[in-house]
């Protein structure tokens, strides 16, 4: 069910219980990456394995190749992808965000904190919606990519791989607050963030 802010803001029904300043959202998410649960586990054991992955076409394909076109690959996977890469992650939070409802969506980016994040200003996100807009980039680009390196020969493979697993790690912000949802899943969670006071808030349905 979709709520506005006049109803969110009832104190008869909605408990505010936590508030996040952007200028805080390293620490945010480094707290809830080492809360331990079950998602934290799956997040971690993902990177793991596409680390392993990564590891596995390095030895078994890059001895085939010139030591030069090995490093070109390597900047490929773990610079120029991933710089690439950013404006189409937030994107991919902007299209769940829009289908749901959502009309002023904005970008912004700190670089003091390394972060790039995507808001609805003043729109209220149920948990479901806001599960999906955190999921989506992640299982998209994380599913195109493990099918490139399968399909995709020599060295692509290994800057392929490699961008995974970094893609990987530039999702720990968006881990972290479906951790916040996942150690809290016996509550009905809705938020809404307001960007001109640069905050997020958390809402329990009481």
């Amino acid at each position: 069910m979709a709520f506005s802010l006049e109803d969110i803001n009832d104190q008869a029904k909605f408990r505010l219980f936590l508030t996040i300043p952007y200028t805080n959202l390293i620490q945010f998410v480094f707290e809830y990456l080492k809360k331990k649960s079950f998602l934290m586990f799956l997040y971690w054991f993902l990177c793991l394995v596409f680390l392993c992955l990564a590891v596995f076409i390095r030895i078994k394909i890059a001895g085939n190749f010139p030591f030069t076109h090995i490093l070109f690959h390597s900047a490929i996977g773990m610079i120029i992808l991933p710089i690439i890469c950013i404006p189409v992650h937030e994107l991919l939070h902007i299209v769940p965000y829009y289908v749901s409802g959502a009309k002023n969506i904005r970008i912004g980016m700190d670089l003091k904190q390394y972060l790039f994040y995507v808001t609805a200003d003043k729109y209220v996100a149920t948990p479901i919606q806001f599960m999906i807009v955190a999921w989506t980039p992640f299982f998209i680009i994380s599913t195109g990519l493990m099918l490139l390196i399968y399909l995709l020969p020599g060295l692509w493979k290994w800057s392929l791989s490699v961008f995974l697993f970094a893609h990987a790690t530039m999702c720990a912000g968006d881990f972290a607050l479906l951790n916040l949802y996942h150690i809290n899943k016996y509550k009905k969670i809705y938020t809404w963030d307001d960007f001109d006071k640069k905050e997020a808030y958390f809402y329990e349905e009481l």
